[in-house]
């Protein structure tokens, strides 16, 4: 598995499509990630299911709700 870098793209295991990008790596492994409409948002390292090819994966079932909730509106904006 690459690792994760910042810049890299941001999905979810149950989505298709990125909704934000990697911000910064602490050194305990966790990330910042932007998510498009909802900010800075911290997730633990352990939440990360597959680094690669510039896209970071995350388990969703490990995201707290407001993450999960920032996530679904990702993309509201383009619909406008």
């Amino acid at each position: 598995m690459d690792r994760v870098e910042v810049g890299f793209q941001a999905f979810v295991t149950d989505g298709s499509e990125e909704f934000g990008a990697i911000r910064a790596i602490s050194p305990n492994g966790d990330v910042t990630v932007y998510v498009e409409n909802s900010g800075d948002f911290i997730v633990a390292g352990h939440a990360v299911t597959g680094v690669a090819f510039g896209k970071v994966t995350f388990d969703c079932k490990k995201l707290d709700r407001k993450l999960r909730d920032a996530i679904g509106h990702a993309h509201d904006a383009e619909a406008e």
